[in-house]
Parts: structure tokens; sequence; C-alpha cells
């Protein structure tokens, strides 16, 4: 997510890209406002795994229609029971700008030649080439291309280095 700036701990990617995040009762809170951020602008729903020590905060801190999960470890078995707190539900306000740069350039640019919008844009940094995306796209269209990208994607670590550095 933000090219890098921000890792989500898992996402589920189906017919909606379902992240979540795990805070331990040993965890802090500090960068949570920075993450609800980052992740309220890409994923369709969030569910924030926590443990009782965070319960109170987090349904505080993030947006109504985050889930929020409780984590407890049971006493000799040391088995993690899960139960919702709240459940996720659809996030109101995607931002397509932002899904848009879920995917790689070299992606991008295969989404807009399969539209037939990649003219003009092949050698322009990755802010026009995902301004295009979401220009030419219909945002349901977008949102299968870039779930389907990230189901087949191979390489993630490899990449990634080179997403950090250029454009």
């Amino acid at each position: 997510i933000r090219h890098g700036a921000a890792r989500i701990d898992l996402v589920v990617v189906n017919h909606q890209l379902h992240g979540y995040e795990i805070k331990s009762d040993l965890d802090s809170l500090r960068r949570l406002p920075d993450q609800i951020k980052a992740y309220s602008s890409v994923m369709d729903r969030v569910t924030l795994v926590v443990g009782y020590r965070h319960a109170y905060d987090v349904l505080r801190m993030v947006p109504e229609w985050w889930g929020v999960r409780l984590a407890e470890m049971k006493k000799g078995s040391g088995t993690v029971v899960l139960s919702d707190a709240r459940p996720a539900r659809n996030n109101p306000k995607v931002d397509m700008n932002a899904v848009a740069t879920l995917l790689w350039r070299n992606e991008a640019l295969a989404v807009l030649e399969e539209i037939g919008a990649a003219s003009g844009v092949r050698s322009k940094r990755r802010s026009e080439i995902y301004r295009r995306l979401v220009n030419s796209s219909d945002p349901d269209f977008l949102r299968f291309k870039i779930r389907q990208q990230l189901k087949s994607r191979q390489g993630w670590r490899a990449v990634a280095q080179q997403m950090s550095c250029g454009d």
C-alpha cells in the first residue's frame, strides 16, 4: 500500500480485498491512525484483530465499517480463540486512485493495453499511468483486474525493492 510505505498483515483476495491487521496486547497503537488512513483508501473491508488490552481504544479509533475481532489465549491449552466485537462491513469510500497503485507499473500498463488505452503513457511516470487507468476504466472492471493481478503475482519480495526506488 502506498508503494510499500504501509503494509497490512494479511489480505484475502477473492471477490473483495479484505485486509487483516493484528495488534497483540504487547503492540503499541501509535501507528494505527496512519494505518487506518492507508488501509481505508484501498481495502473493501478491514478487520483489526486485537487482544483485550486494546479493544476499547480501537473500537473508538477505527471507522464504523472496520471489523474488530478479539483474540484471547486460553490458559493451559495455548489455543487462541477469536470472537467478533464488531463484524467488518463494506468500505463506503474506496479511493480508486489509491487502489490502482496496488498494481506494479508493468501490470498497470498491461491492463491499459488490454483496454486499448496505453497509447502515449508507456514511457510516462507511474502516477500518469495510474491516472490513465482510473480515467479509462469502469471501477468494477478495474477492481476485478487488480484482484486478478494480485492473485497471479509472482516474486512479491524480489520486485518490492525496485518499487521503492525511482518514480
